[in-house]
């Protein structure tokens, strides 16, 4: 197939990417992804903010599934809010059910990860992770170079509008994100 595959896409498109949403490609839905990839796999997954709609159940399976369905030596680039970013109402906005109303995009949130948390999902399954961008347990931000070829992450210290005074050494950030890259070992 030689595809690279958004799940979850909502608005989202990226040049290369072929965007997915949830009637094509559900992660909780096994037979989805039967149908989509018939005998083929994907050379890379990329899922921005959405593994915290699943339960922690659903989400261990989810990476199951995409181990599944992705080529040897495929990537998977995933990111997630952060439950250590020290800011009180970012932690309000991705908390679980989200800050009311129903409408609002994390009213549905069942888990707020904390890095430990969200690498084991995928370590588990036998993908090796890579640390992206994350805090840890102190509140203090860790960041690796890592490329926009590989999968753009719009909510990343990198790309975010929220986060320029970062990026111009001007201020602290103002979103942040989980970000790993999983890789199936060939």
């Amino acid at each position: 197939m030689g595809e690279r595959i958004i799940l979850g896409a909502g608005e989202q498109a990226w040049e290369g990417w072929t965007a997915t949403q949830q009637e094509q490609l559900d992660l909780t839905n096994p037979s989805s992804f039967e149908r989509f990839f018939s005998a083929e796999q994907a050379d890379a997954f990329l899922c921005e903010h959405v593994w915290e709609h699943l339960t922690l159940q659903e989400g261990r399976a989810a990476a199951r599934l995409c181990w599944r369905f992705i080529k040897s030596s495929g990537q998977l680039r995933v990111a997630v809010p952060d439950a250590h970013f020290p800011d009180a109402e970012y932690q309000r906005t991705v908390q679980v059910g989200g800050p009311c109303p129903a409408d609002h995009p994390a009213a549905d949130h069942q888990i707020v990860y904390d890095v430990e948390t969200f690498a084991e999902v995928f370590r588990q399954v036998g993908f090796e992770v890579t640390l992206l961008e994350y805090h840890d347990a102190k509140g203090q931000f860790h960041r690796q170079p890592w490329s926009i070829a590989g999968g753009p992450v719009y909510r990343s210290a990198l790309l975010d509008h929220r986060n320029a005074a970062y990026r111009s050494g001007q201020g602290p950030l103002g979103f942040a994100s989980i970000i790993l890259d999983a890789r199936k070992r060939a």
